[in-house]
């Protein structure tokens, strides 16, 4: 239980790196919208609403590619990149795929401390 624990309260210290940055209340979706951002590397935009769904996809798909589920294809003439899955999820409760979600999150922020003055 003890490393539940421990995992939740790094957890909380990433939650905090993006809120010093980006302001206060980021959950996962304004998390991975913020990453999918910084992966399409065009800066602040005014995204429609699809647009957002495939920054966030491009968030995800980013996320889970060193733990070997997605593998980036290339840009499109727009510049925005596509990953192939290149093998499937495991069949995953919603708490698990929370956590894998955050341990993916904490990775990236670990590997980007520049981006977050860290």
């Amino acid at each position: 239980m003890a490393i539940d624990r421990t995992f939740e309260e790094e957890w909380k210290d990433c939650q905090q790196v993006f809120e010093r940055k980006f302001g206060e209340g980021m959950d996962m979706q304004a998390i991975l919208f913020l990453i999918g951002v910084q992966e399409l590397g065009k800066g602040p935009l005014k995204f429609s609403k699809d647009e957002k769904v495939g920054v966030i996809h491009i968030a995800i798909c980013r996320l889970l590619a060193p733990f070997g589920y997605y593998e980036l294809e290339g840009e499109d003439q727009d510049g925005w990149p596509h990953y192939k899955n290149v093998k499937p999820l495991p069949p995953l409760q919603a708490g698990e795929q929370l956590k894998l979600m955050k341990q993916a999150v904490m990775d990236y922020v670990e590997d980007h401390r520049e981006w977050f003055d860290i």
